[in-house]
């Protein structure tokens, strides 16, 4: 018998409630949240991956803030994101690639270079594209 990974239900509920706050356009919120709590910065792959546009669309907005507002810790989210970039959905791919453009981690480079050659034309475009973004905000520091 194999055992599942018992998740904290206080885990749960947070996650879901940011989810929610993010759909309900409660971006400042979430962003005092996360400069206060690192730790929420686990999260993102789980927002990222969320069904609504609405959130995921958040979590972009969320992060192109905390680049300017919380930079010495964006690079938190990155462990967590980083398996979206083999998401089975093209849309959570191209976002997850988005992503790390925003968030500037080198260390993700060459996992979106394994994304040059993705099946969907789009999500090769915005692994590109992040690189550049990626490779551009480097040279600027």
């Amino acid at each position: 018998m194999l055992l599942m990974e018992q998740k904290n239900p206080q885990e749960i509920d947070d996650k879901k409630m940011i989810a929610d706050y993010m759909e309900n356009g409660l971006l400042d919120n979430i962003i005092d949240m996360f400069k206060y709590d690192k730790n929420l910065y686990e999260y993102a792959g789980y927002l990222m991956s969320d069904e609504r546009i609405r959130v995921r669309i958040g979590v972009i907005a969320l992060f192109e803030t905390l680049k300017k507002e919380d930079p010495e810790n964006i690079s938190r989210a990155a462990p967590y994101i980083l398996p979206l970039l083999k998401d089975q959905n093209p849309v959570i791919r191209g976002d997850a690639a988005n992503l790390f453009g925003i968030i500037g981690d080198k260390d993700a480079i060459p996992f979106l270079e394994e994304m040059l050659n993705d099946t969907d034309e789009n999500v090769r475009i915005i692994a590109e594209e992040a690189i550049e973004d990626i490779k551009t905000n480097a040279l600027s520091l």
